[in-house]
C-alpha cells in the first residue's frame, strides 16, 4: 500500500529495527557502546560496522578492540575483516593487514564479512593477494563488501563476478543500475561526509529488493540528530513506497549479512521498533532482545569505558611544512579539487603563476 494511503491518525506502527548496512563506527569519534548509546535512540538496532579505520592504525588488536567494546551494550554489532589495511601502497600505516590475518579474522564467529574491497584494481588485475582474501570469505560462507566508485561495463562485470556483492560508492544512477543489471546490491549512502540519496532513491521504485541504506562515516553531531530513520521519512517523502522503504532499511540487510536480529517473524529475537507514523519515523521506543534500550528520545543504554587504545605517533606540523613551492615549475601543474559531498576528487591543471599568490 502506498504511503499515502496508510492511516496514521491515533495509531502507533511495530516495525523491525533498522540497520545501518555499511558504516565506520569509528568515524563517529565514538567507541562502539557510545555509538549504540546515540543510535538506539533513532530506532538503529544493528550495523554492518568495518573496522578499517582502526585496524589501518592498531591493526589486529584494534579490530579485537571494536569486537570486545561492542559487547558490553545490548547492540547488534556485525563487524567485518578489512580487506585493505593498508588502503594503497601509498599509504603510510601503523600496521598491515595479509591474507593470513584476513583468514584468521574470518573464522572468528564475530567477524560476519570481509569488509570493502576498495582495491578494485587489484581485483581486475588479478593480485593474488587479493584474490586470497576473497577466497578466504568464500570458503567461510561470508559476503563481500565492495568498493568500486565509478566503475562501469566490463570491469564492474569482472569485479561483481570475483564474488563482491554491494557497493555503498555509486554516485550516479546510471552507474548503480549498471551494476545492478550484474546482480550486485547497491546501497544508498547518505553520511556527514559522502551524500548520494538524491541520485540514486529514485532506483527503489523498481529495484528495493536489491538496495540498502547506509550512512558510512557517521560525525556525532549527526547522529544525534538522526540516523537512518531520517533517510525512510526522506524516502517517503520522494514517493516511495513505504513497505519498499522498510525492505530496503530493515529487511535486506538481515537477510544478505545473516545477521542475528530479529524481522518481527514467529521465534525472532524481539528487535523492533515503535514509530509514531509512517511519515516522520518518530521512534518512540527501541527494543533489542526483548529489552527497551531508547524511549521518546532518551538512551537506556548505559556506555562502558575501555582501556585506552593508541598508536598515533606523530611530530605537530606547521604551516609551513604543507607549502608547495611552484616556482620552479613554468608549466600547469596537477591538482587534487575536492568536490562537496563526495568523496571521489577530480584532476585538475592549475596555472603555477596564477595560483603562487596562494601558497
Amino acid at each position: 500500500m502506498p504511503a499515502g494511503n496508510v492511516q496514521t491518525a491515533n495509531r502507533k506502527f511495530l516495525l523491525p529495527g533498522f540497520i545501518d548496512s555499511h558504516v565506520h563506527i569509528e568515524s563517529s569519534m565514538l567507541v562502539p557502546a557510545e555509538f549504540a548509546k546515540l543510535a538506539v535512540v533513532h530506532g538503529t538496532v544493528g550495523t554492518i560496522s568495518d573496522p578499517h579505520e582502526i585496524a589501518n592504525v592498531c591493526g589486529m588488536e584494534g579490530v579485537e578492540f571494536m569486537i570486545n567494546n561492542g559487547k558490553t551494550v545490548p547492540f547488534k554489532f556485525h563487524f567485518g575483516a578489512p580487506s585493505c589495511v593498508p588502503a594503497t601502497i601509498f599509504e603510510t600505516a601503523g600496521a598491515a593487514l595479509l591474507s593470513p590475518d584476513v583468514d584468521a579474522l574470518l573464522q572468528n564467529g564475530d567477524i560476519h564479512y570481509l569488509s570493502e574491497m576498495m582495491n578494485f584494481p587489484g581485483v581486475l588485475h588479478g593480485d593474488e593477494e587479493v584474490y586470497k582474501k576473497i577466497a578466504s570469505a568464500k570458503k567461510y560462507g561470508k559476503p563481500v563488501d565492495g568498493h568500486a566508485p565509478g566503475l562501469r561495463g566490463d570491469d564492474a562485470k569482472k569485479y561483481i563476478e570475483a564474488g563482491i556483492s554491494t557497493d555503498h560508492e555509486c554516485f550516479t544512477a546510471a552507474e548503480a543500475l549498471d551494476k545492478l543489471k550484474y546482480g550486485m546490491k547497491i546501497l544508498v549512502r547518505e553520511g556527514s561526509a559522502a551524500k548520494n540519496f538524491d541520485a540514486l532513491i529514485g532506483l527503489m521504485h523498481e529495484h528495493f529488493e536489491m538496495m540498502m541504506f547506509c550512512s558510512d562515516d557517521k560525525h556525532p553531531d549527526s547522529l544525534a540528530d538522526g540516523h537512518i530513520n531520517q533517510l525512510c521519512a526522506r524516502a517517503v517523502a520522494k514517493g516511495i513506497d513505504v513497505f519498499k522503504v522498510l525492505q530496503a532499511a530493515c529487511i535486506n540487510p538481515v537477510q544478505h549479512y545473516k545477521m542475528n536480529i530479529g524481522l518481527l517473524k514467529e521465534g525472532d529475537a524481539a528487535d523492533l521498533i515503535v514509530v509514531e507514523d509512517l511519515v516522520n519515523f518518530k521512534v518512540l521506543q527501541t527494543y533489542i532482545d526483548g529489552k527497551l534500550v531508547a524511549e521518546n528520545g532518551r538512551s537506556l543504554v548505559v556506555g562502558h569505558a575501555s582501556r585506552l587504545l593508541n598508536n598515533f605517533d606523530c611530530a605537530e606540523k606547521q604551516i609551513a611544512d604543507f607549502a608547495f613551492d611552484v616556482s620552479a615549475f613554468g608549466e600547469p601543474v596537477y591538482a587534487i579539487e575536492a568536490l562537496d559531498g563526495q568523496l571521489i576528487t577530480n584532476k585538475i591543471l592549475c596555472n603555477p603563476i596564477v595560483k603562487k599568490r596562494f601558497l
